[in-house]
């Protein structure tokens, strides 16, 4: 931080440093596999549901360190940006954005619960959440997504810290 920046109190928006993790969800969020070979329907509600799962994944991650809720929330507050965002571009108005937002933000959080209870039973215990969360493709199988899912949780689970926060961490649901 530059002394002029300190003098005149402008701080560096924190959520920038998380910026290359937020990257890195979307980019897992949006690899062909899920959608071609799993099974995800390649739809709005689809991408979403990803995007709000591999969320999930990493915060769950995170909760395990107790000096990370503040880059939860930064982390939460990209996503909301974000989702703001691509509401607008798909005609949402303002006076609705907010509860639309809301929403989906609580759809986060009853992602991550279901995450956060099932995954320790096994995969096959993350089959009905995903049956209740993830938009698929008619005839798709749960079984090989929940396989792949438990399989982000753990990759994400192994990773440091320091590689997590700043988005090096390797996945690939092929």
């Amino acid at each position: 931080m530059s002394f002029l920046s300190r003098l005149l109190g402008k701080r560096p928006d924190e959520r920038e440093a998380l910026r290359p993790l937020w990257q890195r969800v979307i980019e897992i969020a949006r690899a062909k596999a899920w959608y071609a070979r799993l099974g995800v329907a390649d739809s709005v509600e689809g991408r979403f549901d990803m995007v709000s799962l591999v969320l999930a994944a990493v915060l769950l991650r995170m909760e395990r360190e107790p000096t990370l809720a503040e880059a939860q929330a930064r982390l939460t507050e990209l996503f909301v940006n974000d989702m703001d965002g691509q509401l607008r571009q798909s005609g949402i108005g303002d006076p609705t954005v907010g509860k639309h937002v809301r929403k989906l933000v609580t759809t986060l959080g009853g992602r991550l619960g279901a995450l956060r209870d099932a995954y320790p039973q096994g995969a096959a215990a993350l089959v009905p959440v995903l049956d209740r969360n993830v938009t698929v493709r008619p005839g798709a199988e749960f079984v090989p997504l929940a396989d792949a899912v438990a399989a982000l949780i753990a990759a994400i689970s192994d990773t440091p810290i320091d590689a997590l926060l700043s988005g090096k961490f390797a996945f690939d649901p092929a």
